[in-house]
């Protein structure tokens, strides 16, 4: 699919862009983007939106996306792309199968009178084991996994649809940008706005170009009448802040449900952790956290560096 040949770049000259593709989470900003360019606010008009399918979002973004891709909201074409079922694979992981790394929480004890090593550097500066010691007391050690879900998810799907789409599959790149790819991000998330480090492409945050916030994006849906999305986010993502666990367990017993159950699946075997993993912060298991309001002061919110702004939009 390639864009109108009377697009114009700097100087009138006609545009090298063959693509323009929004990437479609079907969150609010994502939605309030796909609307914006549908009225016309925003141009030129894409020529589709991708929507990576990780196979765990919550039912209500899969009926808002199916509204979205309903006849008459959306003047061009929705793809959708999966590199399968992230739920399922975290389920395996837990029995000790490969796994795309998620931002879980591991928890490792070493109990008092266990032996460790003492390290120093060698003379080329690496750590090196030198001696060993004995603990005099119990130590607790809680660390966040290393993301990789987001890529393999949806970052690598949907490079590899638009690169489909742009007529580049199992071609050269060409050293200039062919390719504009729309990211709904807003003004209070400027922090993850990244820019490609492709030269085939190019990214663009026409939310940002506007000023939209997400409450001018909420405001904005309200005064056309369009419903509100839901946030877009694994049901099980580690970086839920306890009000969306706690709106979840209210809200949603099948998706808490589910969320509690692979949780579990998680807790032993992962390959390469040492120790127990866990979906809440607090490293204890879901259905036992502390989800009360109390339990949210202090508490960051991690979207703010997810991995290019392809989650929660």
């Amino acid at each position: 699919m390639f864009h109108a040949p009377n697009a114009t770049g700097e100087g009138g000259e006609p545009s090298p862009i063959r693509l323009r593709a929004l990437s479609l989470g079907a969150g609010v900003q994502s939605t309030t983007l796909a609307l914006l360019a549908a009225h016309g606010e925003i141009g030129p008009m894409p020529d589709c939106a991708i929507f990576a399918n990780t196979g765990w979002e919550p039912k209500a973004v899969y009926e808002h996306l199916a509204w979205l891709m309903s006849p008459n909201v959306l003047p061009f074409p929705v793809h959708i792309v999966s590199a399968g079922s992230i739920r399922d694979q975290l389920v395996q992981a837990g029995e000790g199968n490969r796994w795309a790394s998620i931002p879980a929480f591991a928890k490792t004890v070493t109990p008092a009178g266990a032996e460790v090593p003492v390290l120093d550097m060698d003379d080329v500066g690496e750590l090196v084991e030198v001696a060993t010691r004995r603990t005099t007391t119990e130590t607790v050690s809680i660390g966040m996994i290393r993301r990789q879900c987001t890529t393999d998810f949806k970052i690598v799907p949907i490079r590899r649809k638009i690169r489909e789409l742009a007529g580049l599959t199992r071609k050269r790149s060409p050293s200039f940008p062919v390719v504009e790819s729309w990211i709904g991000i807003s003004t209070d998330e400027v922090v993850r706005a990244k820019p490609s480090f492709e030269p085939w492409q190019i990214k663009r945050f026409p939310l940002i170009e506007k000023r939209f916030s997400r409450r001018d994006c909420l405001a904005w849906l309200r005064r056309l009448g369009y419903p509100e999305p839901p946030k877009s986010a694994c049901i099980g993502c580690p970086f839920h802040d306890s009000a969306r666990w706690r709106n979840m367990r209210d809200y949603d017993a099948e998706a808490w449900a589910d969320a509690v159950e692979v949780d579990r699946a998680l807790r032993h075997g992962l390959r390469g952790i040492r120790g127990e993993v866990f979906l809440h912060r607090s490293c204890v298991p879901l259905d036992e956290a502390d989800l009360s309001t109390a339990a949210d002061r202090g508490q960051l919110d991690l979207f703010g560096n997810e991995c290019e702004g392809m989650c929660g939009v």
